[in-house]
Order: structure tokens, then C-alpha cells, then sequence
């Protein structure tokens, strides 16, 4: 496939007159190059303005300058796939998860770990090593993670004011199960709120690495705490009908809405509506999800487990790959190079031009001017390094140093780095897809009886091909599992 896809870009460049398409070669050695960057996010006003201050700072550290094109957020996935599909140059792109895996078993993106060495090798040494070791797909370093939190962790998120108010202790919250006394409690007392808040996206924790994490999981899993080499489909898991019996049970109860197999309310939490609700946990989170109160009340929060887990999710959340039809790639590195590791750039691309859209305070923190809310407001968390970022004025001073003790903490998944190529079953997969979308909801939002509805939906998983994706999915999990000894 790869050189399927690698034989359709150099035709397309060549019938464009790109005869440096995908190479080192350059147009002018006197000219100073400008990297095609494309980035994820709503097209902010003053992007040019910045951009123009960046390019003073590139030109003069690393003899580069950078053109960022934004998307939207809801056009940038059909958006890249035009554009690395029509064979077009550019240099560097925001990625993530899924698209970013199929890019790159496609080739479209280009191998990074030559230039590591040399273009790279700041960030290289700057980024936490299971980064690389997520960003790795046969071999290949395919893009550079952003350094934020490694691990994945889920908690449940409750409102503290009615957690006070009838003197409820989370921390004896260990199952799922163990909701039920609180639910009740607020189920009988409290008729304007709804016990566990939650939509059509909703699904309890598992205790399952997901090997095709899709919006509705696939079957495909591994157990995220035990490495038993084996890839089950977690959804008859004796651990997940023993959390979605419960799950049912609180549904019949009126736990949570009737409608919420379809329901697409956000729950947003400005809305004082709900009690307990499932969240990704990051230290200091419980600030952000105050913040966002508006002030009406406060959260407290309790592990759904103790120890993070490290996944291919979690460290390829947000990544910035060089394509293959690069015609600077050391240039494209070099400068993703300086992004990770200089912190004047790193905040001059996040936070904008200090004076116009942030002011620094006494103390070395900042604060947001209004030019930056208004005509600068970029996606942090897709711009790469965290650990370098100025604090704002409310953030706590060892907020980084918490998170890297988060990381230190986390723990990998057996399924970290294990990326299936599923070009030998893709009719399976799509027909799987179709019945995991048909099934899922209902099962995981507790709408149906797990027992009796998770044998109908693995009767239509074995008609869609479940069998063969599982052995073929086995076979490389075998052979990866075989060159980590």
C-alpha cells in the first residue's frame, strides 16, 4: 500500500512540474524557504500578524520561515484528505489518533528518525521517549506528539455542592456499582437534576484498551492492566456485562435521561443539571471544570482507577507530521525542532505577540489581553510542547511539575505502539463499523438488556466478519509482541 501511495504522489508531482516533489532538492539556495504548514483550528484574525513576528525569530535562529494555514474544525479532516490525496506540496500538518495512523501505513507522511539525529535531536531529547515510542508504526517515527500528559486516566466528576449536602463520601466509590446509594439519594431529593449526566457519546470505563478506538469503539481489545497477549472483543467480557447490567439497572431507574442513546446534549457544565458525570482526568483539571461553572458550584473528583494508562490514544492526541511531498523536510524538522524546544517561540505561536495579546505579569505569569480572545485564540494542546508554555495568573506554579509526575506514574498498555494494518479486511472492518454503530449506543449508554442484547450483536459481528479481522488482528499482534522481546 505504501508504495501503491507513494507511486500515485510522484506521478501527481510530476504532472504538476514538481520535480522536487517529496526530495532534498532546492529551488534557490539563496532563498530563504517557507514551510506550507497546515493547522486544525477556527482561522484566527491576527494569525498573518503573528505569523510575520515568527518569521523574524525563524529566519534569523534556523534560516526558515513558516505560512500556517488554518482549518476549521469541522472541515480539517475532509479538508487534509483532499489535500494529501491530490498529491499537493506542503511541509508539516496537524494530526492525530486514527488519521493520523492511516496516513501514515498509507505514506503519506514521511519517516522522521534519520532527521531525529541531527535536525531533531533537541526535541528529541526534550520529549517524553513513550511520545516517540506512540508515534512509531512499523519501525517509523512518523510525527512529532505534542509533550503534554502520557497517560490516560477517567474519574468521575461529581457536583460538590450536593456531595455537602448529603455529607456523601466519593472515595468509597470503587466499582460502578457503587453509585447506586448517591443516585438514589439524588433521584429522590433533587427533581431538577439528572443523577449521572450524559449523551449518546457516553460509554462507563473499561478496563480495555480499545485497538480501533472509532467515536464507537470496535470489538478489538487487549486488558489494559494484564498482558496476556491475547486481543478479545471486550464488549462479552465478563467485566463489561458486570458494568453494563448496573448501567441498565440505572437506566430502568431513571438514573439518567430516557432519551440518551440519541440525546446530543453536551452537558454543558454552566448548567448546575446533573450529579456525577465520566471525564479524561489531567492534574489540576478540577480547576478548569470550576472555571467553567461560571462559579455556580464546585467539583470534586475520585479515580475510576488509580494508575493511568498509557495508549496509542493518549500520546497521539495531537501531532504535527512532515509529508512525504516536503521539499525541505530538514528544514520542516528543524523548525518543529525549535517549536518544542524554544519557549520564546513555543508562546509566541500559542499565546501571540506579548503586549498585543498577553500581557506578563510581576511574577513571570500571564494574562490574557483582550486582542488575544478576540483575534487569537489557538488550540494549545495541537501546538506541541506543554512543559515550555508561560503560566497563566490563576494556574497553580508546579502545574508542569505535576504533570510530569503524572507521567512518571503512568503506565503502558500492552497495546502501546500496536497499530493494525487492516488492508487485507477492509470490507470487514466497514461492515463491523455498520454494526458496532447499530449496537453500541444502545448497549453503552445502559438502554438495553446487555445479556440478552450482546448476543444479538455478536451474531451480526460473526455475519460481518468478526472471525477473520480477529485472526488476522492476533497474527499481528503476535509478531509485534514478538520483536518488544
Amino acid at each position: 500500500m505504501k508504495k501503491k501511495w507513494g507511486v500515485i504522489i510522484a506521478s501527481l508531482c510530476l504532472l504538476l512540474g514538481l520535480s522536487a516533489c517529496g526530495s532534498d532538492e532546492k529551488a534557490d539556495a539563496n532563498e530563504v524557504p517557507t514551510l506550507k504548514w497546515y493547522m486544525i483550528g477556527t482561522p484566527q484574525k491576527d494569525t498573518e500578524e503573528v505569523m510575520k513576528e515568527v518569521n523574524k525569530y525563524t529566519e534569523e535562529k534556523i534560516g526558515v520561515k513558516v505560512e500556517m494555514t488554518q482549518i476549521d474544525w469541522g472541515d480539517y479532516g475532509k479538508r487534509m484528505q483532499t489535500v494529501i490525496n491530490s498529491g499537493e506540496n506542503f511541509d508539516i500538518a496537524y494530526s492525530a489518533a486514527g488519521e493520523f495512523v492511516s496516513y501514515s501505513q498509507k505514506g503519506a507522511f514521511l519517516p522522521l528518525n534519520k532527521y531525529l539525529d541531527k535536525e531533531g535531536k533537541n526535541m528529541k531529547a526534550e520529549l517524553n521517549d513513550v511520545l516517540w515510542e506512540g508515534a512509531t508504526i512499523d519501525g517509523n517515527i512518523y510525527g512529532v506528539p505534542s509533550n503534554k500528559e502520557v497517560g490516560e486516566q477517567q474519574v468521575y466528576v461529581f457536583n460538590k455542592n450536593l456531595v455537602d449536602k448529603y455529607k456523601m463520601d466519593v472515595t468509597k466509590v470503587k466499582n460502578f456499582s457503587d453509585l447506586e446509594p448517591m443516585l438514589k439519594t439524588i433521584k429522590e431529593n433533587e427533581p431538577s437534576i439528572t443523577p449521572i449526566g450524559g449523551n449518546k457519546d457516553f460509554k462507563p470505563a473499561f478496563p480495555y484498551d480499545y485497538l480501533i478506538d472509532n467515536a464507537v469503539p470496535l470489538p478489538f481489545a487487549v486488558n489494559q492492566y494484564e498482558d496476556t497477549g491475547k486481543i478479545v472483543n471486550f464488549y462479552e467480557q465478563p467485566e463489561t456485562l458486570d458494568i453494563l447490567k448496573s448501567l441498565h439497572s440505572f437506566y430502568q431507574k431513571g438514573y439518567v435521561t430516557k432519551d440518551i442513546a440519541t440525546s446530543t446534549d453536551p452537558w454543558s457544565y454552566d448548567k448546575e443539571n446533573w450529579f456525577v458525570r465520566i471525564e479524561k482526568y489531567q492534574p489540576y483539571a478540577e480547576n478548569i471544570w470550576d472555571k467553567n461553572t461560571g462559579g455556580k458550584y464546585k467539583v470534586v473528583t475520585q479515580p475510576i482507577a488509580e494508575t493511568p494508562i498509557i495508549k496509542n490514544n493518549s500520546v497521539t492526541g495531537a501531532i504535527q507530521a512532515v509529508s512525504v511531498t516536503s521539499q525541505h523536510p530538514e528544514e520542516a524538522v528543524k523548525f518543529l525542532d525549535l517549536l518544542n524546544t524554544d519557549e520564546y517561540l513555543r508562546n509566541l505561536v500559542d499565546k501571540g505577540i506579548e503586549g498585543t495579546h498577553y500581557k506578563e505579569l510581576d511574577d513571570g505569569k500571564i494574562q490574557d489581553l483582550p486582542a488575544r480572545v478576540e483575534r487569537y485564540s489557538m488550540p494549545t494542546y495541537a501546538l506541541g510542547n506543554h512543559f515550555i508554555l508561560k503560566l497563566y495568573e490563576d494556574e497553580p506554579a508546579d502545574k508542569w511539575d505535576q504533570f510530569k509526575e503524572f507521567n512518571r506514574k503512568s503506565v503502558a498498555s500492552p497495546g502501546l505502539g500496536f497499530y493494525f494494518d487492516s488492508s487485507k479486511v477492509r470490507t470487514e472492518i466497514a461492515s463491523i463499523t455498520n454494526v458496532c454503530n447499530e449496537f453500541a449506543p444502545a448497549l453503552l449508554t445502559g438502554t438495553v438488556d446487555p445479556v440478552e442484547y450482546t448476543e444479538k450483536f455478536k451474531a451480526k459481528l460473526n455475519d460481518a466478519g468478526m472471525k477473520k479481522v480477529m485472526k488476522e488482528m492476533q497474527k499481528q499482534y503476535d509478531e509485534f509482541r514478538a520483536l518488544q522481546e
